[in-house]
């Protein structure tokens, strides 16, 4: 789960535990859609970690990208204005189709309070539309922003960014985890789960990259760095 250094993946890596000759998956008709999509979680998973991926974003010690994004409701939202007032807790959230995604929204805002009493902002940074973030936020009942990161410019920056192989994109679809729609474009790219927490000099303290779209640590464990770096300044 480290974090480390990404591209948006071409593609790289060997296709984890099924047949690359057929495009098409054989799927038994009482197969539930649920059942469909953690199969290709799953085996999105496998190919991550197969092309190791992961291993190439932004590690502890770089310098933040700076990023300028509108929140579901069309307000921009500035790094640079953020880290003015204190660090950022940025996670790159997949989408509201993802299971594990809303379960990670859920106890981000439950730990917010925590994060704000430390001088940090949260905010999560998502590739899907405006509309589909607000349905985001009202499912998971999340109150701090998700920012629009059309086509997953600012995942690339920070090297969270990877593209859904043509092989795996029925299955998706089947799974009803259609990106496009969930996009509004067709580049077939998702960020990498990622979590880092940028001091206010712009630089990542903490970075959490895991391949594994089906499961998520406690955020809880990020505190402890906003401990270090908001510690009340001597009256």
């Amino acid at each position: 789960m480290q974090a480390s250094p990404t591209s948006d993946g071409n593609e790289r890596g060997r296709m984890p535990r099924h047949d690359q000759s057929s495009a098409e998956h054989s799927l038994p008709n009482s197969m539930r859609i649920s059942e469909i999509k953690a199969r290709a979680l799953r085996e999105a998973a496998e190919y991550l970690i197969a092309s190791r991926q992961a291993e190439r974003a932004l590690s502890a010690g770089s310098h933040a990208p700076a990023f300028r994004l509108r929140d579901q409701d069309g307000v921009e939202v500035s790094s640079e204005l953020l880290l003015r007032r204190g660090p950022i807790l940025l996670t790159f959230y997949g989408g509201s189709w993802c299971p594990a995604c809303a379960f990670d929204l859920e106890a981000l805002e439950k730990m917010q309070s925590a994060v704000v009493a430390r001088g940090a902002s949260l905010v999560c940074v998502s590739q899907q539309t405006p509309a589909e973030n607000r349905r985001a936020r009202a499912i998971a009942g999340v109150t701090f922003p998700i920012l629009g990161d059309t086509r997953g410019k600012v995942a690339s920056q920070f090297g969270v960014r990877w593209r859904i192989p043509e092989l795996l994109r029925d299955l998706h679809r089947a799974g009803g985890v259609d990106l496009p729609t969930f996009n509004g474009e067709d580049s077939w790219t998702l960020p990498i789960p990622a979590r880092f927490v940028v001091g206010s000099n712009g630089i990542i303290e903490y970075s959490e990259v895991d391949p594994d779209q089906t499961r998520r640590s406690d955020p809880r464990d990020m505190l402890p760095v906003l401990d270090q770096l908001s510690r009340p300044r001597a009256a």
